[in-house]
This record gives C-alpha cells, sequence and structure tokens, in this order.
C-alpha cells in the first residue's frame, strides 16, 4: 500500500468514460454495503410487517447510536494500525461511575438536563483517563496496542464490577425519557449522535490531524520523517477513544436510567464495533478507510442484530452472524489487497 493511498483513506474505483462498468460499481464496497443494508430491511420487513413500522426504526436508531459511536472510537485506532480491545468495558465503567457521582443530585431532585451533563462529563472524564492508560502502555512501555488494551478492558470490567457490586448503579427514570422524546423518530440523545458522527467524519477526512491518522496508519517510519509526532498523535487516539467510549456509557445510561456494570460484556459491544469498522472496509493493519462505510458497517449490523431477534431467532445466534460477518469481510479485505498488488 502506497502512502498516498493512506492519505486518502482508501483507494477509490477509477470510472472510464460516462457511464460505470457494472464490475467497477460492485468494487465500490460502500455502494455494496448500501444494497445489503436496503436488502436486509425488505427481508426483514417481509417476514414481520411490524419491522418497518415508526417504533422498531426508534428502537433501531437507538441501537445504531450506541454502537456508532465506540465503531468510530475504534475506527480512529485502527487506521493508526493499532486496535483497542476496551472500548466496551470502558463505556461500562464510565456509566457506573457517572451513575454513582449523579444520585445525589437524582435524590436531591436536580434540573435534569444539569444531572445529565455533570454524568456526561464524569463519564468522558473516565472514559479519557483509561485511553491515557492505555496510551502510557502503548507509547512509553512499548506494549503492543492488543496487549496494552487487553489490561484495560481486564480492568474496566473488573472496576465496573467493584463499583457496583454486580448491580445496576442507581435509578434515574426521568433519565429514560430522554431516549424516547425528540422530533420524530429521532429522540435527542440520537440527534446529538448524529452530530457527532458528522462532526468526527469532518476530523477524520478533511482536517490535519485525520490525515496524520492514515499517514501513520499507512507507514509509521515515513510518517516521523515527515515530522508527525507519532507518540503524541496515537496517544491522544486512544485518549479519545475512551471518550467517546464514555460517552456510550453515558448514553447507555441515560436508555436504561440506571449504570450497569455489564453494559459492555454481556453485549460484545468490543466484538461489535471492531465488526462494524472491519465490515465498513477499514483495513485491520491501518491507513485506510472511510467513516462512511463504518456507519453503513454499524447500520447492518444493527438491522441484523434486531431483525433476527424480531423474527425470533434465538439471541444466542446473533454473535455466531457476528463473527461470520467479520471472517467474511476480512476475507474481501485480503482478496482486495491481493489483487491491488498484481495490478
Amino acid at each position: 500500500m502506497s502512502t498516498q493511498e493512506g492519505l486518502q483513506g482508501e483507494v477509490m474505483p477509477s470510472f472510464m468514460g460516462g457511464v460505470p462498468k457494472p464490475s467497477s460499481i460492485l468494487k465500490n464496497q460502500r455502494f455494496v454495503l448500501f444494497i445489503l443494508l436496503v436488502a436486509l430491511v425488505v427481508f426483514f420487513s417481509l417476514k414481520n410487517s411490524q419491522f418497518f413500522a415508526v417504533a422498531e426504526f426508534q428502537s433501531l436508531l437507538i441501537d445504531f447510536s450506541a454502537l456508532i459511536l465506540i465503531a468510530i472510537a475504534e475506527t480512529f485506532v485502527i487506521t493508526t494500525g493499532g486496535i483497542d480491545l476496551a472500548v466496551g468495558t470502558t463505556g461500562a465503567l464510565a456509566g457506573v461511575v457517572a451513575a454513582h457521582m449523579m444520585q445525589p443530585m437524582v435524590t436531591s431532585h436536580n434540573n435534569q438536563a444539569l444531572i445529565l451533563l455533570f454524568g456526561t462529563l464524569v463519564a468522558m472524564l473516565v472514559g479519557a483517563i483509561v485511553g491515557a492508560v492505555a496510551a502510557l502502555l502503548i507509547t512509553v512501555f512499548n506494549l503492543v496496542p492488543f496487549v496494552a488494551t487487553l489490561v484495560t478492558y481486564s480492568a474496566g470490567a473488573g472496576l465496573a464490577l467493584v463499583f457496583s457490586g454486580g448491580a445496576p448503579v442507581g435509578f434515574n427514570p426521568e433519565a429514560s425519557t430522554w431516549s424516547t422524546t425528540g422530533i420524530w423518530i429521532f429522540s435527542w440523545p440520537v440527534m446529538i449522535v448524529i452530530g457527532l458522527v458528522a462532526i468526527l467524519g469532518l476530523v477524520l477526512h478533511l482536517t490535519r490531524y485525520g490525515r496524520y491518522n492514515f499517514a501513520i496508519g499507512s507507514n509509521q517510519f515515513a510518517a516521523r520523517v515527515a515530522g508527525i509526532n507519532v507518540r503524541r498523535h496515537v496517544s491522544s487516539v486512544y485518549v479519545l477513544s475512551g471518550v467517546l467510549a464514555g460517552l456510550t456509557g453515558m448514553f447507555l445510561y441515560i436508555r436504561a436510567g440506571s449504570g450497569s456494570p455489564i453494559a459492555g460484556v454481556t453485549n460484545s459491544a468490543n466484538l461489535e464495533a471492531i465488526a462494524a469498522v472491519v465490515i465498513g472496509g477499514v483495513s485491520l493493519v491501518g491507513g485506510v478507510g472511510r467513516l462512511s462505510g463504518v456507519i453503513l458497517g454499524a447500520a447492518i449490523l444493527t438491522v441484523v442484530s434486531d431483525g433476527l431477534i424480531f423474527i425470533n431467532v434465538p439471541p444466542t445466534w446473533i454473535q455466531v452472524v457476528i463473527a461470520g460477518l467479520i471472517a467474511l469481510a476480512a476475507v474481501i479485505q485480503t482478496l482486495r489487497r491481493g489483487q491491488r498488488r498484481t495490478t
């Protein structure tokens, strides 16, 4: 892979002439993902007409919003050539700590918006601390990202259970109403997440920070030679990943009205985030990817997960399906890289 390919984020198919060939269109992974997403919605709607109802789309958007935040966190990390295994447990830990900190304000019947704003700041801080620990292990102690984030994964899961006693923390029914009120099918938290996704997409693809991401993922040595402070940038990426994971924990708190110590573990959030990134076409070796593909990947996973439950498929099969999607996407990536080398 060339450095130029990395800086662009993804090698797009070139169309000769005015009308693209069907084979060229099919090489555009995002186009294929969009067609697959539409086909899945149609399939589940035919299996159960209620799947196309407004209430179900509201539920899909809530599930999608919880996933896309940690999927974007993984995107920033993976495009630098790293990985973050702790996004799920970081979210669980942040949600539990934020719930503890908010509970006195809830008991005192403070303004709900003020309570949730305070909890959001706490959750972001917890996430940033976890991300900073991972960054320290990687950049100072030279641990590989897999091992470093495995440490923070285990620590986050353990601390979430310690701080909560293994049970949901706090009870704030007013918070959960925020996840069901808004404009049409878009609740207030969902609209905030959509705004964050748009901002982070601009950062990744249209700013120097994003270009540094792809440059480091393409060739870390060349990035250093070009004057990029690789250690500082990689550290900032893991802190950003932690912050987004913390926001996810807060999102789940608002949805449930309490902080759950297993929100990022039993739901296999880490696996689903990585799956969305891989399905979306982001290279696991770094340097290549588009956030639009990750959005489509997260949407496909959400539709598949909710759709299978909607047609009464046992939930235990969902992880099997997700694993199959990861394997298929990884094989396609390998084949595409092989084709580029031969051409």
